[in-house]
């Protein structure tokens, strides 16, 4: 599978936690629906980053789009702290939780309508089928480490 495959096969999985928080309606299934969430994100990211943002970021063009995404993600990983940390009320739990939706399905539509367009440009049909075994062997390594 194509690294561009692998992440839009990803990203349906990360869709499918967000609805589950999104339309939970107790406070302990909106939890256990984030922990799901919290372990695809990290798994995710990290895998990404290093494949295929990485590889974009060799190319001038592709800076910025790159640094973008990170940015992105950085703020994500905020957010999950907050949900994770054990301390938070209910209350902002729940804004917190509601955000961090907004910004990953966010995220995801920009970068399958943006960034994935510009980096099929940037990349040869070997970088993106060899770039695609790579992610998906670290994405299952990754998820493993974060559960």
């Amino acid at each position: 599978m194509d690294i561009f495959s692998a992440l839009i096969e990803d990203h349906e999985t990360q869709r499918k936690y967000c609805r589950k928080i999104n339309s939970a309606k107790t406070l302990e299934a909106k939890k256990e629906a984030y922990e799901s969430l919290r372990v695809e994100l990290k798994a995710h990211a990290a895998a990404e980053e290093r494949h295929l943002y990485m590889s974009v970021m060799n190319y001038d063009e592709g800076l910025d789009l790159s640094r973008h995404a990170i940015s992105e993600h950085h703020e994500m990983d905020e957010l999950m702290s907050t949900l994770s940390d054990g301390r938070t009320g209910e209350s902002r739990w729940l804004e917190s939780a509601e955000k961090l939706t907004e910004t990953v399905e966010h995220h995801l539509q920009e970068e399958e309508d943006k960034f994935f367009k510009e980096a099929k440009r940037l990349l040869d049909k070997e970088q993106i089928e060899r770039l695609g075994a790579l992610y998906q062997t670290e994405f299952e390594q990754f998820k493993e480490e974060a559960a």
